[in-house]
């Protein structure tokens, strides 16, 4: 009894100090990145705008720095990657990711942050209203995406193709620097809820959605040095993998990274080729079967070596 009492005052006090450097970090970080933003928009020349972008950067890698410190009050936490081999921060890359959890986005932070050019997400536009983080994120030129329902474009047909055309912008202004582009696909964590209400065909993912990543192919399709497909995976902590992490149970997580050429026919007029377009989504829903697939395995591996 005293075991799983200390245990638990123990999973106490690290989600306290997780908390606390989670919140530190981020206001220390974000504050001088909202503040360059700021000066950026008011000295229109792009010579300044690179060296701005520079200084951002830096800051947002300092940001993933102190997630990497947050991930240490996890004593057991081992990690299981396959694929860094051959990555590089002068390349361009689009980063497509299945998403399970809040957790997510410190993983890709962390274990990325020393091989690829900073992340910038596709985020969705409720947290554009996250104090320090939704500001920080503006400053950085991250893309926020806002969904429309099916029955809101019927009432609304003149807002049909505004995400992508906010891809459009947003891709535009990673001409100049190398830039890694991070898309969760399906737009959304998975939930069995959310899995059963959008009927997904398959048993670990949600549907995935094209129309981001075909306009980052479009806009940048040539300067893309590879398409980097990386599953997440965290075998031991299914649950509630974020709280975990914040808790100092996270005992493993895995990732599969591979590597895919840009290919010439992945590039097209997403919006107004119908043909380019069912084939688009043809390829990525092929992808998306192949790492459910790598997802079942993962998870049959590791429920055999914990029996």
């Amino acid at each position: 009894m005293n075991i799983i009492i200390m245990s638990r005052l123990i999973a106490a006090i690290t989600l306290f100090l997780s908390i606390a450097l989670t919140i530190l970090v981020t206001v220390f970080c974000s504050v001088p990145i909202i503040l360059a933003g700021i000066i950026k928009l008011l000295m229109p020349f792009p010579a300044a705008w690179r060296v701005i972008s520079t200084f951002c950067n830096f800051m947002m890698y300092c940001w993933c720095e102190g997630l990497a410190a947050l991930l240490k009050l996890n004593p057991h936490l081992k990690w299981d990657v396959v694929g860094l081999e051959g990555l590089s921060k002068k390349n361009w890359y689009l980063l497509i990711c299945n998403h399970y959890s809040w957790a997510d986005i410190v993983v890709l932070c962390v274990l990325f942050r020393k091989h690829i050019p900073m992340n910038k997400y596709f985020l969705k536009q409720q947290l554009a209203w996250i104090p320090f983080i939704g500001l920080a994120c503006w400053a950085l030129d991250m893309p926020f995406m806002r969904r429309y329902s099916r029955s809101y474009l019927l009432r609304h047909p003149e807002r049909r193709g505004k995400d992508v055309e906010t891809t459009r912008r947003s891709c535009e202004k990673f001409r100049h620097h190398p830039t890694t582009i991070v898309n969760f696909v399906e737009g959304s964590r998975f939930t069995e809820a959310k899995s059963q209400q959008l009927r997904s065909p398959f048993k670990h993912l949600l549907p995935p959605k094209a129309a981001g990543i075909a306009m980052a192919l479009n806009v940048l399709g040539s300067q893309f040095d590879k398409m980097l497909n990386v599953t997440l995976c965290y075998p031991e902590n299914n649950a509630t993998p974020f709280f975990d992490m914040l808790s100092g149970k996270l005992t493993r997580i895995v990732v599969r990274i591979d590597l895919l050429p840009v290919a010439e026919e992945l590039h097209g007029d997403y919006v107004n080729d119908k043909n380019f377009k069912r084939q688009f989504q043809l390829w990525l829903n092929a992808l998306w079967s192949e790492k459910d697939n790598l997802l079942e395995a993962i998870k049959q591996q590791y429920k055999k070596a914990g029996q």
